[in-house]
């Protein structure tokens, strides 16, 4: 009998569906910021080892595995898409990382469970005022809700910023969902400071370099769902043949990041 070959699940075309980049998302997406991360956990005002963590829109878990390694009390990964979570839970590492499916507005946790909740690269994709509720009753009273975004600053690398102003060329009218400098970071403060479930709103930003292969920094770029869906599929893969060309012959590419998050303490 033949051996059958694993087919990857192919990508839907649809805004915040990420079945079929699981693969890419998990090899090919940079780390956040180590002093960022450092520096949300001070807020909490107690020690990592006596914290409760969840992560919400976990992905892969990039962001769930650097906080379970700051030796947290318990880690808990949830994640609506199966192709994302299966691929979390491979990459777990020997990490004690519990995953569950369920999502921002239903994330199936049992009320005053979680010190710190928080949402990486992913809140935007939200019905925020329904996460919203459901993250003050998760949390416990003095608990954290942190939203993070982790974009490239693209001005400081010249080629960068040339890949990236290639995409107007495409798509003028284009308006990025997830680059983490746009959309909802735009009001996030003021929207936080307004909502009757949380105070104590904290900005925190920190910048790290990544070298990148030429490999992960186009691996890294057939990642990212919403620009494939607002391109659609021929001016994606005219941009990635651009990314690919300009890139060609190079050793190793240099891409700043800064890491963007917005903490609030639940009201008590």
């Amino acid at each position: 009998m033949a051996k059958q070959q694993s087919v990857a699940p192919s990508f839907s075309g649809t805004a915040g569906d990420f079945t079929g980049l699981a693969d890419d998302y998990a090899q090919y997406r940079p780390d956040y910021s180590p002093s960022v991360l450092k520096a949300l956990l001070g807020l909490l005002g107690k020690p990592a080892a006596e914290v409760d963590f969840v992560d919400v829109g976990a992905g892969t878990g990039i962001w769930t595995r650097m906080v379970a390694a700051m030796g947290v009390n318990s880690a808990i990964a949830v994640e609506p898409n199966d192709a994302m979570r299966v691929k979390g839970i491979a990459g777990n590492a020997g990490m004690k990382i519990e995953w569950l499916s369920g999502r921002a507005e239903q994330t199936g946790l049992q009320a005053l469970s979680a010190d710190w909740l928080t949402m990486a690269s992913s809140f935007h994709w939200a019905d925020y005022d329904a996460a919203i509720q459901e993250f003050a009753r998760v949390l416990r009273p003095g608990g954290y809700f942190t939203a993070l975004w982790n974009p490239r600053l693209v001005e400081v690398n010249p080629l960068l910023a040339e890949i990236e102003d290639h995409i107007k060329t495409l798509a003028p009218n284009l308006k990025r969902t997830s680059s983490g400098r746009s959309g909802i970071t735009e009001s996030l403060t003021t929207r936080l400071h307004a909502t009757s479930c949380f105070d104590d709103v904290v900005y925190v930003e920190g910048r790290h370099v990544i070298g990148m292969s030429p490999e992960r920094y186009l691996g890294a770029w057939r990642s990212v769902n919403d620009l494939r869906v607002q391109l659609g599929p021929d001016k994606f893969e005219a941009f990635l043949g651009f990314v690919e060309h300009r890139i060609a012959g190079l050793d190793s590419i240099e891409a700043t990041y800064l890491t963007r998050a917005w903490s609030a303490r639940v009201r008590t």
